[in-house]
């Protein structure tokens, strides 16, 4: 994956929250893996955890969170611990950036979701875009949904429409604990994966769901139009007139590997545990690369409609 080296980067929403404390700051708290000793292995926690993640950092669009679904937060104040002025990302300005820096690789990243998405949805969807801020952090940060650990890996939080994640993550736990394969790639089509969850909340899909586990779950539908929606973007990101100017099957092959180590079925799998379809809340790997692939393949919203799907 290269970038084009004269793109400008420079309006790329990245922030920097440094280094949070893994106590304090009110709210939720999201329990964190405590390695394979405990509680039934660190695929079992993970599967806890994606769970929390999804009842409570998308609360806002689901029964018992606070309001419905797709609520614009425009206006809310910035969440604590995101430091709007960091200067971890001042250097980023052009794709040459990007093809020197993984810090800036992310604003390029960003930059192209957001223009993406600036052109689709309104064309698409007729709903008015507003841009989400990626926010990472290290340790812990406080967030609109409450205090996030690194463990807890990328999510995307409705209250402040913002998307946070520890960029350690990636190396730690989807390549150290869930076996992911790794690549430039994966952590593009993982923001991209997130930035769906935004549009979702934006076009007010987070409000149909209803049923939170399972197979057949409202959950895991939101999960896979969110991985269909990731590969609408890697479609346009990959035609080389954007950011992106050298994006290959290779990196298509790297975020479906992705998906797949991220699968309900194969982190029930990685824990020890017998697969189980009921416990499931974001579906299986082979549901995850399939739904990227009819993304990626037909590039529109009505394809990636799983809420209508009679079989995911």
């Amino acid at each position: 994956m290269r970038f084009n080296p004269k793109a400008d980067i420079s309006g790329g929403r990245v922030n920097d929250a440094g280094r949070g404390g893994g106590g304090g700051g009110g709210g939720m708290r999201i329990p964190l893996p405590g390695g394979t000793r405990a509680g039934g292995g660190i695929g079992g926690l993970i599967i806890i955890i994606l769970f929390v993640v999804l009842t409570q950092c998308m609360g806002g669009g689901l029964p018992g969170g606070s309001g419905g679904g797709g609520t614009s937060s425009q206006g809310q104040s910035q969440p604590e611990g995101v430091d709007t002025g960091d200067e971890r990302y001042a250097n980023c300005k052009t794709g040459a950036d990007a093809n020197e820096d993984a810090d800036c690789a992310r604003v390029a990243v960003a930059l192209s979701l957001e223009q993406y998405w600036a052109a689709t949805l309104p064309e698409q969807a007729g709903t008015e875009f507003t841009p989400a801020t990626i926010n990472t952090f290290a340790g812990a940060v406080s967030t609109g949904c409450g205090q996030a650990s690194s463990q807890v890996g990328p999510f995307y939080c409705p209250p402040d429409q913002q998307i946070y994640l520890d960029t350690t993550f990636f190396a730690d736990v989807l390549q150290g604990q869930l076996g992911g394969q790794g690549g430039d790639f994966v952590e593009p089509y993982v923001l991209g994966h997130e930035y769906g969850h935004h549009i979702q909340n934006l076009m007010g899909t987070m409000g149909q769901v209803r049923t939170q586990k399972g197979a057949d779950s409202d959950a895991v539908r939101l999960e896979l139009q969110a991985d269909c929606y990731a590969g609408m973007w890697t479609r346009d990101a990959s035609d080389g007139d954007g950011i992106l100017a050298d994006l290959d099957q290779g990196d298509i092959a790297e975020a479906l590997d992705s998906a797949k180590a991220v699968g309900d079925d194969r982190i029930q799998q990685k824990s020890g545990q017998g697969v189980d379809p009921e416990g499931w809340t974001h579906g299986s790997s082979e549901q995850r690369m399939a739904w990227f692939t009819r993304g990626y393949e037909e590039g529109t919203l009505e394809a990636c409609d799983t809420f209508s799907a009679s079989s995911l």
